[in-house]
């Protein structure tokens, strides 16, 4: 009966992790829109390409490197043993099994390398219109295969930063990655932005910002209720286990809690935008309901659900006045990638002590450093020996011309635009 017990909840867990794993797999889906959606219709192809590009990327990188550097396992090489039911029992009994989650190692993997993805499809859209496709790729080879694999070993693999300390043991806390994988893909994006420039025509001669509308928001909405979506299976995926009734209460939560601060996030920058500008800004809006969400995944279990609309109405407020700000510095992020899951990553992060006694404000701030200060940095490096090589920015008529002909030579909409 034990045995049969121990199936089941095998069997549960296993598929919980699997569907949330292909909800977040569809959160690429929802990038892809969203950013072919605020890019110009010139440079929808080459924006697609880089998204649909890296997510295959990351799945080869991380199954090849990434995953072995994080957790000190791999499948590349040696592959999955058979399932045996009596050594996973050996195994359970072994660890002290006490009724916590079980599930197949392969789904594990298919649960994280969606993650990894995630991170790098925040850069696609701060270094869109401008970047070499080519460049992009093979930054994305190092981001997935190495950079990020080792700051989550130091995280979600809870190994010693460079064998100096545990972030852990100061308290620092993550539930489902606002830094890990959100602040971890804006610092990235960050360093690529700062060497790459802004787009011709953005900054005006007398320092004033020009608008540069995108080409479709209808996809750019679609894209955003296809990430809002996606989401559940994030954060939801990350309580790591269904099979009983404590459990499945806490996955109703982080539902909840979830879609809660989406929403208020989402009226929090419709009416900042309305108080600065005097309009609905549709595009604030849908940077607002990211931003709540982003806000809540480094702590989605604890909060009510009065607390969970507070924490995003406020994370709504402020990656309005971030995407602002940066504009004024002239950091040129045409999707608002950096202010939603930079700047509200961190303030993710900061949020947790605040309904998770387990963690405390100086290892947030600890762990956050730690995150942007290795991804910043090791980016930086990386986006410069391709800049010194194989170069990272078109040229000035490829830009002009749209990089959907420069980079892929073909057009996303022929039949309403001519060829040049």
């Amino acid at each position: 009966m034990e045995n049969q017990i121990f199936e089941l909840q095998y069997a549960i867990d296993t598929f919980y992790f699997l569907v949330c794993g292909a909800l977040v797999m569809w959160m690429a889906a929802g990038f892809s829109l969203l950013e072919s959606g605020l890019v110009r219709s010139k440079n929808t192809v080459e924006i697609l390409t880089k998204n649909i590009s890296l997510y295959a990327v990351a799945c080869i990188m991380y199954m090849a490197t990434g995953y072995a550097l994080m957790y000190d396992g791999g499948f590349f090489l040696q592959g999955i043993e058979a399932f045996d039911l009596n050594s996973v029992l050996a195994d359970s009994a072994e660890n002290g099994f006490d009724g916590g989650s079980v599930y197949s190692p392969a789904s594990d993997f298919f649960f994280q390398v969606v993650f990894v993805a995630t991170a790098m499809s925040i850069v696609s859209g701060a270094v869109a219109e401008r970047m070499r496709l080519w460049a992009f790729l093979v930054f994305a080879m190092v981001l997935t295969g190495f950079i990020y694999p080792m700051e989550g070993s130091w995280t979600w693999g809870g190994k010693e930063v460079f064998g100096m300390f545990n972030l852990g043991d100061l308290g620092f806390s993550d539930f489902a990655g606002s830094g890990i994988v959100h602040l971890a893909g804006a610092s990235a994006a960050l360093a690529g932005v700062l060497l790459l420039g802004a787009r011709k025509g953005k900054y005006g001669k007398d320092g004033s910002t020009i608008a540069i509308p995108g080409a479709n928001l209808p996809l750019a909405t679609l894209g955003t209720f296809i990430l809002w979506m996606g989401w559940f299976g994030f954060n939801g995926g990350s309580v790591l286990k269904l099979a009983d009734a404590a459990n499945a209460h806490s996955v109703a939560m982080v539902f909840l809690n979830t879609n809660a601060a989406a929403a208020a996030g989402l009226v929090g920058a419709l009416l900042t935008a309305r108080a600065l500008f005097g309009k609905a800004d549709l595009t604030m809006a849908l940077n607002g309901a990211l931003a709540g969400l982003v806000a809540i995944t480094a702590e989605p279990s604890t909060p009510t659900a009065l607390q969970a609309s507070l924490f995003g109405l406020i994370a709504g407020v402020i990656v309005v006045f971030s995407i602002i700000g940066l504009d004024r510095l002239k950091i040129d992020d045409p999707v608002g990638a950096i202010s939603v899951h930079g700047v509200i990553g961190l303030f993710g992060l900061l949020l947790v002590p605040v309904t998770n006694a387990g963690s405390s404000f100086s290892g947030q701030l600890i762990g956050a450093a730690t995150i942007f200060g290795w991804v910043f940095l090791t980016s930086l490096v990386v986006w410069s020996v391709l800049k010194m090589t194989m170069g990272i920015r078109v040229s000035e008529e490829e830009e002009y011309e749209g990089l959907d002909i420069g980079e892929c030579g073909m057009e996303a909409y022929p039949e309403f635009t001519s060829s040049t």
